[in-house]
């Protein structure tokens, strides 16, 4: 029997969610699971709608029960009237004020996790920081249970760039970031000496404090290799004690600080596991901690919903000059917003742009949105915000952590074995076919709201309190696996010289 979700009486499709029985839709009884159909004719031209919100075009006439995807419908630019402040509905106040046990810093505040940092400075640094990192196995960190580890943050950039500009303004705000976020309990940094990105540029500019948590090496000035990895053990073998020392104590949930992300969207992600991470983010709210939601390309033709939610005209603005500033970005580089969806999104049902970013921009909740920020600035507003970053999601989670995020929410539908340190993730299904397929990677199946056995309300709710006790120590699917090394991704902008 053929089962169709009508998400909203104004919708000309509708989603399948069970197997077409062969012949009941003659030519087009194969439409895969996920995928829309017709709920009536469609003229070429006119607009195809799903969320009550147009998500593109007929490419040519699609008659009722059709299977409607990219091969008849077609992306435009779309231009939205937007409002500020019409929609804003305050967080519900809750019965009781939660807490959860987490690492209070000197910086004021509250980590989820307390590891020791490697960060390089530039890509030549990279082999020095890894081998530092990997001396440090289990069985020399046993004395340390305070410890969760010490962890090397590589990446392929921080020279033959501009030193000055949106680039190398990005990549320090992500070095300061990770130097400041309260996941980590003490800090490393290593460069080579004579890259772009100077490591005293950055204590000077930011105004970090060198000290017994706080080193720097430059492998030129050490000597090379060998002796800056001999030193650098040296370092952190000194910290370990001190690190240590730092014991989880009760803190209120406002000092959470949660990534909200995606990845392998597919059709049931904005009607699952998205909208059941916006309740959980209302929960948050109102609660008075933070959820920041982010991936611009991915809010594109939704981001009309989001002004209508800001607390300000001010904050309105930004948002619509992030989308401004994205579609120059596209267009000088000779690309298009629709470049997203992936092949992985559309083979699970997502045929444009605008329907990803209707379903993604779920996962903020219905609270006011309270701020806007640049990629990896620092997080101040309470409630819901945003951060600007690209959709690709290891740079987008990259700018989240620097931000601030001492945990990360991640929705997948096509299946994600996603993990980062030093903020833990948990992944949350959209569909119960993947996750049983990969129950080893999905810590939440909001696969059940399919099926009737639970309602968003009550998987938002399940999201919010796993999000506790993973804040107070509990492991997440990714972090028993051992994922988080090589997704430090910070977004390389502009040209590489």
């Amino acid at each position: 029997m053929t089962r169709i979700v009508i998400l909203d009486p104004t919708d000309n499709v509708g989603t399948v969610t069970g197997a077409l029985a062969k012949g009941e839709q003659g030519a087009n009884a194969a439409i895969p699971r996920g995928h829309k159909i017709a709920l009536a004719d469609i003229s070429r031209g006119a607009e195809v709608a799903k969320y009550a919100q147009i998500i593109g075009w007929a490419s040519v006439d699609i008659a009722k029960g059709d299977h409607v995807h990219d091969h008849n419908v077609e992306f435009r630019n779309l231009s939205h009237d937007h409002e500020f402040g019409a929609n804003l509905r305050p967080a519900a106040v809750p019965a009781r004020l939660d807490t959860f046990m987490g690492y209070r810093r000197a910086t004021g505040g509250v980590g989820t996790r307390n590891y020791i940092a490697i960060l390089t400075s530039v890509n030549c640094s990279a082999t020095a920081a890894r081998k530092i990192a990997a001396h440090f196995t289990d069985d020399k960190l046993v004395d340390y249970p305070n410890v969760d580890g010490v962890t090397a943050f590589v990446h392929g950039t921080g020279c033959g760039m501009a030193g000055d500009g949106e680039g190398f303004e990005a990549l320090q705000r992500v070095m300061w970031g990770y130097a400041r976020n309260p996941n980590v309990g003490a800090v490393l940094m290593a460069g080579l000496g004579c890259e772009m990105n100077q490591i005293d540029w950055l204590i000077e500019a930011y105004g970090l404090t060198p000290g017994p948590l706080f080193q720097s090496m430059n492998i030129q000035d050490v000597g090379g290799l060998r002796k800056t990895v001999e030193l650098g053990i040296k370092k952190v073998e000194a910290m370990l004690p001190l690190v240590n020392a730092a014991t989880r104590e009760e803190c209120p949930a406002s000092d959470l600080m949660v990534a909200l992300q995606c990845g392998g969207s597919d059709a049931w992600s904005g009607i699952t596991a998205n909208p059941a991470l916006g309740y959980a983010c209302d929960l948050l709210a109102g609660q008075g901690a933070t959820g920041v939601l982010a991936e611009t390309p991915e809010i594109y033709g939704a981001e009309h919903l989001l002004t209508r939610r800001a607390a300000s005209p001010e904050v309105g603005e930004k948002l619509l000059g992030l989308i401004s500033w994205w579609e120059d970005y596209t267009a000088r580089n000779k690309g298009s917003l629709d470049n997203n969806p992936s092949p992985g999104n559309k083979k699970g049902g997502l045929t444009t742009i605008l329907e990803k970013s209707l379903g993604a921009q779920a996962k903020g909740g219905t609270t006011p949105l309270n701020g806007v920020y640049k990629y990896a600035e620092p997080v101040t507003a309470k409630g819901f915000t945003f951060m600007d970053s690209p959709g690709y999601d290891p740079a987008s989670v990259t700018g989240q952590i620097a931000s601030g995020c001492n945990l990360v929410a991640f929705t997948t539908g096509r299946g994600s074995a996603f993990g980062a340190k030093p903020s833990p993730s948990i992944k949350i299904a959209t569909n119960s076919e993947m996750y049983g397929r990969m129950t080893e990677d999905m810590d939440v199946n909001a696969g059940r709201i399919l099926s009737g056995e639970a309602t968003v309300e009550e998987v938002g709710r399940e999201i919010y309190e796993l999000l506790l006790r993973i804040a107070s120590g509990e492991k997440s699917k990714s972090e028993v696996q051992g994922l988080g090394d090589y997704e430090f991704v910070p977004w390389q902008i502009g040209a590489v010289m």
